[in-house]
């Protein structure tokens, strides 16, 4: 599944965000750092299942994309932690 919000934080600020919350806050799930370069990252977690995870500008904020198929609860409650910037 593929989630989406805008957020005011930089892409870096998401992504280390991001690492630490899936490191740290779902324990029973937990998923860390496999592949990542600028505004995306890639985490790996039980049974090989992965988190793909996109942060880039987009109109004066950042829009923040996350697909998964195992971690829909833990990546939902993630971007529920994000700033959001309401959109027009």
């Amino acid at each position: 599944m593929t989630y989406e919000i805008v957020t005011s934080l930089e892409p870096a600020a998401v992504l280390a965000r991001a690492k630490d919350f899936f490191a740290e806050r779902v324990p029973l799930n937990a998923a860390f750092p496999e592949k990542e370069g600028q505004g995306w990252l890639v985490l790996r977690g039980q049974g090989g299942e992965e988190v793909a995870i996109s942060a880039v500008p987009h109109n004066g904020a950042v829009k923040v994309r996350g697909s998964t198929l195992l971690f829909d609860q833990a990546l939902d409650r993630f971007l529920s932690t994000l700033p959001q910037v309401p959109q027009a």
